[in-house]
C-alpha cells in the first residue's frame, strides 16, 4: 500500500540519535507510548515537506523503552550519522492500522478540523474548528478557533458532560458551552 493511497495518521516523531549503531529516541504520541512499536509499517515524512505530504516507507527491526523513552533501530543503519538523518521528522501509519475503537470513543485526528457548536439557552452558537487536542492531566482539552467571534476557546472533552455529540459524518461537535466562557 502506498502512503498517497492510505490515510495517514501521525503517531510519533523521530528526535533524537542514540548511541552510535543506528538507534534514535522516538517521541511516541500513543497512549500507552509503548504502543507505537506495535504498528507494521511506519511512514517517514520527508524531510522537504511539511504538513501532510510526502511520506516514505520506514523499516524498523527493533524497538525497546530505554529509561522513561523508546528507541527504535531503523532496518540497515548502523551508523550514528546516518541515522541523524532521519531525526527531527514525523512517524505515521496507515489509519487502517489503527485499532478498532468502541462505539463513542474517537482518536484525536478525527476529532481535528471538526466544526464545533454549542446549543446555550435555546440559541445555536458557531465555535469554529477543533484546530488541536491536548491532555492536562485531568482530561483532554479541545482548542477551537475561528467561528462567529473568532476566539479561540479550551473546551474540556467530556462526552456527557460538555460534549453533547460528536457526529463524523455531518464533521460537527455539538457541545454545551456558555459563548462568553
Amino acid at each position: 500500500m502506498s502512503a498517497e493511497r492510505a490515510e495517514l495518521v501521525t503517531v510519533g516523531r523521530l528526535t533524537s540519535v542514540y548511541g552510535i549503531r543506528g538507534w534514535v529516541k522516538v517521541h511516541s504520541y500513543t497512549e500507552p507510548a509503548e504502543n507505537i512499536l506495535q504498528f507494521n509499517q511506519w511512514w517517514l515524512q520527508n524531510p522537504k515537506s511539511s504538513g501532510s505530504g510526502g511520506w516514505q516507507p520506514l523499516e524498523i527491526d527493533a524497538g525497546k523503552r530505554h529509561g522513561k523513552g523508546l528507541i527504535v533501530h531503523i532496518k540497515g543503519v548502523d551508523d550514528r550519522d546516518l541515522a541523524a538523518q532521519f531525526c527531527q521528522r514525523d512517524v505515521a501509519v496507515s489509519a487502517t492500522e489503527m485499532p478498532q475503537l468502541d462505539e463513542g470513543e474517537f482518536y484525536w485526528h478525527q476529532l481535528q478540523g471538526l466544526q464545533v457548536v454549542s446549543q446555550y439557552e435555546g440559541r445555536e452558537y458557531r465555535f469554529g474548528e477543533v484546530v488541536r487536542l491536548m491532555e492536562t492531566g485531568a482530561n483532554d482539552v479541545m482548542v477551537v478557533r475561528g467561528g462567529e467571534d473568532d476566539r479561540e476557546r479550551l473546551i474540556p472533552y467530556l462526552p456527557g458532560e460538555f460534549i453533547a455529540s460528536v457526529d463524523l459524518q455531518a464533521r460537527q461537535i455539538t457541545v454545551h458551552w456558555d459563548p462568553e466562557f
